[in-house]
């Protein structure tokens, strides 16, 4: 009974995704967050030289509640890894993660039982900044692929994120005697 109604398919909810996308894009907010050496990099391309500003993320939000871009520079040992996963999860849809430096994407030079071997083994990546430490203009580059990434966000993405699961049906469950059958490879 709405305006959809009376209009074509698709005129009103294209253009609508299109101006989200395109503020999206040229709004992102990262978290003011760095872990080790490659925060240096993250912090020098606010600077007038870099100027991140171009891309609407001059301002570094302090609370993962304002943020929508988390930028994981540095290694993530082990007891930060619960803090990385807390503030992802309190930051609102849709967010995006950059992990940058080799650290943040590989664990880096240090494999061993205090490093996490890539932040994506914690939350999801969208796009990784190789280097170490990777220079401003990098952490610009990956700014511009996440834009990419942006401008081809789907509403759908997001609809039915917070639904509660659909009960399993018994034809969803499978038969007690396939489960007890050897598994193939």
């Amino acid at each position: 009974m709405g305006l959809e109604d009376k209009l074509p398919e698709g005129i009103i909810t294209t253009q609508l995704e299109t101006l989200v996308n395109w503020s999206r894009e040229n709004s992102t907010w990262p978290l003011l967050f760095g872990l080790a050496c490659c925060a240096i990099e993250m912090i020098a391309a606010g600077s007038a030289r870099h100027d991140i500003s171009r891309y609407g993320s001059e301002l570094f939000r302090a609370s993962p509640r304002q943020a929508d871009l988390m930028i994981v520079s540095g290694r993530v040992s082990n007891k930060m890894a619960p803090v990385i996963k807390r503030l992802y999860d309190q930051m609102s849809e849709p967010k995006w993660v950059i992990a940058m430096g080799i650290c943040a994407s590989a664990g880096g030079p240090f494999n061993n039982y205090a490093i996490v071997q890539g932040v994506d083994k914690i939350i999801p990546v969208d796009v990784y900044v190789p280097g170490c430490p990777p220079r401003p203009e990098a952490l610009l580059y990956a700014l511009d692929m996440l834009r990419k990434k942006q401008g081809k966000d789907k509403f759908s993405t997001y609809a039915n994120l917070n639904a509660p699961p659909l009960p399993a049906v018994p034809d969803d469950i499978p038969a007690l005697e396939t489960l007890r059958k050897p598994q193939l490879a």
